[in-house]
């Protein structure tokens, strides 16, 4: 194979997303084509500089990192006799170049098709190909988000049509009411795992249908429930037709549950007669082969539809299964005879699930008593739905600094990612090589942050300094998540930013849903306070938030925040990439904290893990005083606390015991380990 083959194959799987020496090729072929198109292999290989693709040393770095490709390709798996999984989930957070993410659910998801390549595992993922994304985000002269959907082009994406053997595009039908729907897939590699993310954007389509897979999380119960038909039945259609053989289907969130009414579907259409045995044997099949995670901590953020929706748009897949109509609903209702209740996903995967887990011990907890009036006759702590804690993909949100510093310190660390024995090797590191990275990556941050907002008029900074105590908070601009409680008491917020000989800045970035005005309302918040004399410079709203900016952030920043209204955050997974840059957390005992917190690794931001719920403005006022107060008497105070060397000793401290006992913990490696051993396989005592 010449150079550019190679590169060709090397562009066409998103192996590349989590290895920088493969990223920096791409980015040597066009430097500015890469960063214009972001970070974008296929598009910048078009456009390769042909001297550099003719320069020999450059040929043989190509060889180099082709080679590592190919071993990786070829490795060993973990485990020899893990089942085949079929994982659907509505988005997927895989590169910044390819938007088919909105928030924490996708980038989970991304993390766990890349780990379950690392671990051989085999394993499809299922999604949409959203050729409009979720949106790319600016703000108005007011700081009001924005939003625009440039469309995804499928010849400048590592995405090819999902082929049978000879040849010919694979399409499967389904029914929006009685309106047939063709349905085809986008086939992308990551690693070892194959991903189909399902379209209807072709003409043989009705044209008011085509757009429904363009678009993440549309507005319209109609238009919700046609995407979760694609997802779950056509989904399972494609890969069926694909040929595609599957022990485990891993629902993650309740959008993709049709798959389990479309296996009950295809088991009874194999018998003659349809019975209450012939249709519990089905049951039973149905639930041998499915488990179900659920992300959602609130009852209100569960998909319902009215029994008039549900039962218009599933009458065709209804009459094709031979149900009434009361029988259909009874599997997404708590009560199946009351007449008025909506039909919820989330029931329907319970329902028909043998395992369900939530993603962090806490919000386990918080999923048990959520749902526990579907087990009337049991305890709470017996309702079935148990956790797997979420972790996150080392090499994908791993700085390459951060990555080159652990191969040199570690060896060969990305082939234990879960072991704690090897980065139990980083208390043997000094604090000044410690101190040192700590410094380069707040340097580089802020060296980005200025660059990123340069071309902004709605905020100072220049006045960011590199030296600062550097406070990140990054995610979807949700009211629970409580983006700007730190300024809720501002008179106290500007004696923290005030003390020039103790400088402390913030940088924010996230998105608030379209159709979500209180999110909108903090962003702009958080804009209007960065206008403010006493924040200039020191608050810093970055636009456009990407996973790009997501890992310059949870790279450079000194400390995390997180400060949701608990117990609502039900893992927070940006927080667990911030460790292994030796930055803390700052967090209130939500989601995955109160498993990692252990008072030497970070701070808590209250003292109170447990599932209830206090009264918001009661939780809300005693969490920003805690918060100020931990700032101001413990964070600031051991940041600037230098020795004649320079070194805050105490803060370096904190560093190596979060770099210690936090990344393998809650890696996506231990994460896809825990799923394989208590979820996927069929354990005996189950």
């Amino acid at each position: 194979m010449d150079t550019r083959e190679k590169l060709t194959e090397l562009a066409g799987n998103l192996w590349w997303s989590w290895n920088p020496p493969a990223q920096a090729l791409f980015s040597k072929l066009n430097e500015d084509v890469f960063q214009d198109s972001w970070r974008n292999p296929v598009t910048t290989l078009k456009q390769a500089n042909a001297s550099v693709l003719a320069d020999a040393s450059f040929q043989a770095e190509v060889n180099a990192v082709y080679d590592a490709f190919k071993s990786y390709m070829g490795s060993k798996p973990r485990f020899e006799d893990a089942p085949r999984i079929s994982y659907f989930c509505m988005e997927y957070g895989l590169h910044e170049s390819l938007a088919l993410y909105a928030g924490g659910l996708g980038i989970l998801a991304g993390d766990h098709a890349k780990a379950a390549s690392d671990l051989g595992l085999s394993f499809t993922a299922v999604g949409l190909f959203l050729r409009d994304g979720y949106f790319r985000q600016h703000f108005d002269a007011n700081g009001w988000q924005q939003e625009d959907y440039p469309a995804l082009d499928p010849e400048n994406s590592p995405a090819t049509l999902a082929t049978d053997k000879d040849g010919n595009v694979v399409r499967v039908t389904v029914h929006f009411a009685h309106q047939p729907i063709q349905v085809q897939a986008w086939k992308v590699h990551v690693g070892r795992t194959i991903m189909y993310l399902l379209d209807t954007d072709f003409e043989e389509n009705p044209t008011e249908y085509r757009s429904l897979t363009r678009r993440l999380y549309q507005n319209g119960r109609a238009v919700r429930i046609q995407q979760e038909i694609i997802l779950g039945i056509g989904g399972l259609r494609l890969i069926q037709a694909l040929g595609i053989e599957t022990d485990v289907y891993h629902m993650n969130e309740g959008h993709c549950a049709f798959l389990t009414l479309e296996l009950l579907r295809q088991y009874l259409e194999k018998g003659n007669v349809l019975d209450d045995l012939t249709l519990s044997e089905g049951e039973n099949w149905v639930r041998e082969q499915c488990v179900f995670t659920t992300h959602t901590p609130v009852m209100a953020g569960h998909d319902r539809f009215s029994p008039d929706v549900f039962l218009e748009q599933m009458a065709g897949f209804r009459e094709q299964m031979g149900f009434s109509e009361h029988d259909l609903l009874s599997y997404g209702r708590v009560e199946p005879n009351n007449s008025e209740e909506n039909f919820t996903m989330t029931v329907l995967a319970l329902n028909m699930a043998r395992t369900a887990n939530g993603v962090s011990q806490l919000h386990g907890e918080v999923a048990r008593r959520q749902w526990r009036h579907m087990y009337p006759d049991a305890q709470v702590k017996d309702v079935p739905i148990g956790a797997v804690t979420n972790g996150v993909h080392l090499p994908t949100w791993t700085s390459p600094i951060v990555q080159d510093f652990l191969s040199d310190k570690l060896g060969d660390w990305k082939k234990a990612l879960s072991d704690a024995s090897i980065w139990k090797q980083l208390e043997s590191v000094s604090d000044e090589e410690l101190w040192a990275l700590r410094t380069k990556l707040r340097h580089t941050l802020v060296a980005f942050a200025k660059k990123h907002v340069a071309n902004q008029t709605l905020q100072c900074v220049e006045a960011l300094n590199p030296d600062a105590l550097t406070i990140g908070f990054a995610r979807r601009f949700a009211p629970y998540k409580r983006a700007s409680l730190l300024f809720r008491d501002l008179e106290k917020a500007v004696k923290i930013f005030s003390n020039e000989d103790r400088p402390v800045q913030i940088l924010f970035a996230g998105k608030a849903h379209p159709a979500n005005a209180e999110g909108k309302q903090l962003i702009q918040q958080l804009v209007e306070i960065s206008r403010h004399e006493a924040f200039k410079g020191k608050l810093i709203v970055l636009e456009n938030y990407s996973m790009e900016i997501g890992r310059m952030l949870v790279s450079g920043c000194d400390v995390w925040l997180n400060n949701p209204r608990r117990p609502y955050e039900a893992s927070g997974t940006s927080g667990q990439k911030v460790p292994a840059h030796g930055g803390l957390n700052l967090s209130i005992l939500d989601g995955w904290w109160p498993e990692g917190f252990n008072d030497t690794n970070g701070w808590a931001i209250g003292h109170e893990s447990s599932a209830d719920t206090k009264e918001p403005s009661i939780q809300d006022q005693e969490d920003v005083l805690f918060l100020q107060d931990t700032l101001l008497n413990e964070v600031i105070p051991m940041f600037y606390n230098r020795d004649e060397a320079g070194i805050p000793r105490e803060w370096v401290s904190r560093m190596r015991s979060a770099m210690t006992t936090l990344p393998w913990a809650f890696s996506a490696e231990r994460m896809l380990i825990d799923y394989v051993e208590q979820v996927y396989r069929v354990l005996e005592s189950a």
